[in-house]
C-alpha cells in the first residue's frame, strides 16, 4: 500500500495478487460417476463453476472494502483476461460499476512499460474472458469423454497396463506425440563422417 496518483488524483493505492485462476470448471454431481454416466452424456452435462480453495478470494475480497476503483494488472493473454473477469466477480460487491473498473496491458515489467500501462488503461475484453471459459468448458468435457471411455475399453485387455486411468485431454496428445517422433529419431540414428575445421 503506498501514495500515488490514478487518474491524475493523488490516491491511497493498495497491490495485491492471485495465484492464477481463482476458479474451475466441473460437472455437478450427478455426473461425476464413472458407472453410472455414460460418456456421450458428458457433451450435454450441465457444468458448475468452483472456487479453488477460497483464501484468495477472501484475501481480495478484503482487500477491495472501501476501494473506489479497481486496475486489473494480470498477464496480457487470454487466461489473464478470465483472471480479470474471475477477479471482478470475487469483488463485485464492493467494486461493481465498470465505470469503475480498468485493465492494465503490458509487455514487459520496466518502469517505462508500467507507466505506459497506467497512463493508458483500457476496459477488460469479456469477448476474450468467454473464449476461455469455452475452452475450459471443451477441455473439460472432450478430456472427461475420452478419459473414461479408453479406460474402461482398456482396463483389463492388457496384463502389463498398470494405470487405474489411461488419460486423454487436448494437450495431452501432441505432447506425446513430439515424445514419440524424438524418440523415434533416437532410436533410428545413423551416425556419419563429420569433418571439423581446426586453426
Amino acid at each position: 500500500e503506498y501514495h500515488g496518483r490514478f487518474r491524475g488524483q493523488p490516491a491511497n493505492i493498495k497491490v495485491t495478487s492471485t495465484t492464477g485462476h481463482i476458479f474451475g470448471t466441473d460437472f455437478t454431481s450427478k455426473y461425476q460417476d464413472w458407472n453410472r454416466v455414460d460418456e456421450d452424456t458428458l457433451f450435454d452435462a450441465e457444468m458448475r463453476k468452483d472456487e479453488r480453495g477460497g483464501k484468495i478470494s477472501s484475501h481480495l475480497k478484503s482487500e477491495a472494502y472501501g476501494c473506489d476503483a479497481l486496475v486489473l494488472w494480470l498477464d496480457c493473454d487470454r487466461e489473464g483476461e478470465n483472471i480479470c473477469y474471475e477477479v471482478m466477480s470475487v469483488v463485485r460487491q464492493h467494486i461493481s460499476e465498470a465505470s469503475r473498473i480498468w485493465r492494465a496491458k503490458f509487455s514487459a515489467i520496466t518502469q517505462t512499460e508500467i507507466q505506459h500501462a497506467m497512463d493508458n488503461l483500457i476496459k477488460p475484453n469479456k469477448n476474450i474472458s468467454d473464449a476461455v471459459d469455452c475452452r475450459q468448458e471443451l477441455d473439460l468435457v472432450v478430456g472427461c469423454a475420452f478419459t473414461r471411455y479408453q479406460t474402461k475399453f482398456f482396463q483389463g485387455k492388457y496384463g502389463d497396463l498398470d494405470a487405474n486411468v489411461v488419460s486423454y485431454g487436448p494437450c495431452q496428445t501432441p505432447t506425446l506425440g513430439f515424445c514419440v517422433q524424438r524418440h523415434d529419431e533416437i532410436m533410428n540414428f545413423k551416425s556419419e563422417n563429420y569433418w571439423r575445421l581446426v586453426p
